[in-house]
Formats: C-alpha cells, structure tokens, sequence
C-alpha cells in the first residue's frame, strides 16, 4: 500500500489582492469577488486582500506631477490605506464589469494613482457584464497596466450574463466551469508572482 502524501502548508504564501472595481450602487462586484476570494484562500499559495474601491476616495483630479515622475508624490490622507494595500501585493486580480465597453473610471482613479505599486507584478481579471462577461474591460486594462510595467497574465474568469449564473443568495447555480477557470488563472498568477517577487527582491526593477 503506498503512502499517502498530505499536501503541506506554504509559508511563502503570496499577497494576492482582489481589486472591486465598480463603485456604482446596487453593483454585483462584491459578489464576483467574494467567490473569487474564497477560491482564492482554497489554492493554497495566496494569502487574500480583498480591496473594495467603493470604500476608498478616488478623487479624478490628478496630481500636476505624474506618480510615474514623482514615486514619492504625496496623495490624499485618505488614499494612504490604498496605496499601502496596493503596494504590499505580490499580485493583483482585478474584478470589472463592461462599462460603456470598457471599465469603470473607478478602476482608472485608482491606476493612475499609483505607478510603483503596480510594476512587476502579475495582474489577472475576472469580468462579468450583461454581454461579453468584462472581455472589453479586460482587453483594454490590458493596455494600460502594460504601460506601468505590470504583467498580464493570459487566462481570466468571464461571468456572461452574470445574473443568470448566481442565484439570489449570490450561489453559482452552475459551479463547476467557473471554478476550474479560476484554478487554472490562480496557477498561473501562483508562478508569475513568486518568479516575480524573487527577481524583485534579487534586483529592483528599473525598467
């Protein structure tokens, strides 16, 4: 009889922090994140922050100097949280809707906000809206956290038509699907995240 292996807790867990992104009332985010979040504790290689914009001030008036410029720029007392948050992670998964075919100004606030928080990082997302499930969203954040040097990583969770996949209590009805594209995303951000955090901590990234 072989020996049965009991998988063994990682120390080195990495900070994983799941961004809501839309801040506009009666959203269906939170939902979306918590699933997210609780699958994201299940994997076993993250320890979870869940970042709700909607608690956060994000004021659209920027700075006249660029956080890329300027790393030290002083923000709002309010943001401090935030920004402590953001740079603490070692990856990021972003929660969109489709807006307008993109995504929420929110989201873009609070990108622009920051520059150092976001480089060399792995960022992933899990879209929902009434059409593409947040691909439009997605495909545009793309490019912008391009820009700050962030890297994104190739699979997502996309929720189509989300208010007929929850049930009232926020349930999937239909779990299992989701639940493997969320498995095979969080792999994949599991081995970008720790390549990444140790190149950061061998050699500061100066790109």
């Amino acid at each position: 009889m072989s020996e049965q292996r009991v998988p063994q807790e990682r120390h080195d867990r990495l900070r994983l922090v799941v961004v809501v992104g839309s801040v506009r009332e009666g959203r269906f985010g939170p939902v979306v994140a918590r699933w997210f979040a609780e699958h994201a504790a299940e994997h076993g290689a993250f320890e979870v922050d869940v970042v709700d914009l909607a608690e956060t001030p994000l004021p659209l008036a920027l700075p006249p100097v660029p956080p890329a410029v300027d790393p030290a720029l002083p923000r709002p007392a309010e943001m401090a949280e935030l920004t402590r948050r953001l740079g603490a992670a070692d990856a990021f998964v972003v929660v969109t809707p489709d807006y307008n075919r993109s995504y929420p100004a929110s989201l873009k606030a609070a990108i622009d906000w920051h520059y150092q928080e976001w480089r060399a990082k792995p960022v992933g997302f899990v879209g929902y809206s009434g059409g593409s499930g947040g691909l439009l969203a997605m495909e545009h954040l793309k490019q912008v956290l391009g820009e700050l040097h962030a890297h994104t990583v190739r699979n997502y969770v996309s929720f189509p038509r989300y208010y007929l996949l929850f049930d009232e209590a926020g349930r999937l009805r239909e779990p299992g699907e989701p639940a493997g594209a969320a498995k095979t995303m969080l792999d994949e951000l599991d081995w970008w995240g720790t390549a990444l955090r140790g190149a950061r901590r061998e050699r500061p990234y100066t790109g």
